[in-house]
């Protein structure tokens, strides 16, 4: 799987240091990026992955990019927080290769990460703890354009610390690791995959590209992957789709067509059964700002 990994590219949005109240009380966020917080006082909670945290002094959280969230501070808390895209080009999500943690203790050495991260980034702090004033395409284009005035060194040193952050929440991998060769095959066939949504890819194809008979194939693929291949390739689909809803002025029949969906009723029909609403829906309540 490391070679995988190897293309992981990360890129920092915002990085600051807040003391929040009761107003820290957001529902229904869904963002395009990854959130790391260091909590150094207090006490809050977040809702995501079917799962309520407790932020406690002295812990790190990770809230996965496209990831329903709820946030909640009934008193007060303060957190050194991060926000970041993370992808690995056309490939999967680090999230589809790797189990993670979304809590860890947080060690003496991971408060020092933090606190370099604003000494490399001055200015890059949120003027509003409110997702909705954030967490739209201008202000995150903005946001990201800011990597564009560090010094060589400074944008190497902040990415490899946004890479040394991420990894203290891995678990393990989900890809098997037994067997370098079909870590490998299974690489590239997720690359595969996500270099041709656009196509009408099924399993037969998959199986043919593999060189493999496809009961065997889709046997191999759910073992490693832990999903059928036919499942995972809607799931990347309708992942692809909320980006391009997010991030374009693309129409929901080009985005369809972006992403293998000849038929706009079918994607719209799969889309509202993986997100919970429809995209056009989706697109609305999550740029409405």
């Amino acid at each position: 799987m490391n070679h995988l990994l190897r293309s992981l590219q990360v890129s920092l949005l915002n990085t600051g240091y807040a003391q929040l109240g009761t107003d820290w009380n957001f529902d229904n966020v869904f963002s395009p990026f990854t959130r790391i917080y260091y909590i150094s006082k207090g006490t809050a909670k977040v809702y995501h992955s079917n799962q309520e945290f407790l932020l406690k002094k002295g812990y790190l959280y990770l809230i996965p990019s496209y990831t329903y969230s709820r946030y909640k501070c009934d008193v007060y808390h303060e957190q050194y927080y991060i926000s970041c895209f993370e992808g690995m080009g056309n490939g999967p999500s680090i999230y589809n290769l790797c189990h993670f943690e979304y809590e860890v203790a947080a060690r003496e050495i991971d408060l020092y990460y933090f606190k370099r991260l604003l000494e490399l980034n001055p200015g890059r702090s949120l003027t509003n703890n409110n997702p909705q004033t954030y967490d739209n395409r201008p202000t995150l284009e903005r946001y990201e354009q800011s990597n564009d005035n560090l010094t060589a060194q400074d944008y190497l040193e902040t990415h490899s610390i946004l890479k040394l952050l991420l990894s203290r929440f891995i678990r393990h991998s989900k890809i098997s690791d037994k067997g370098a060769q079909t870590q490998r095959e299974i690489g590239d066939i997720l690359n595969y995959i996500g270099e041709n949504l656009h196509l009408q890819i099924d399993v037969k194809q998959l199986a043919a590209y593999s060189h493999l008979s496809i009961d065997y194939f889709s046997r191999m693929f759910n073992e490693k992957v832990g999903i059928r291949p036919n499942a995972y390739i809607r799931s990347k689909r309708v992942e692809r789709a909320q980006l391009l809803l997010l991030t374009t002025n693309d129409s929901l029949k080009q985005i369809a067509s972006k992403i293998g969906f000849e038929n706009l009723s079918y994607f719209s029909r799969v889309f509202k059964k993986h997100a919970g609403k429809s995209p056009g829906s989706f697109r609305r309540e999550q740029l409405k700002n």
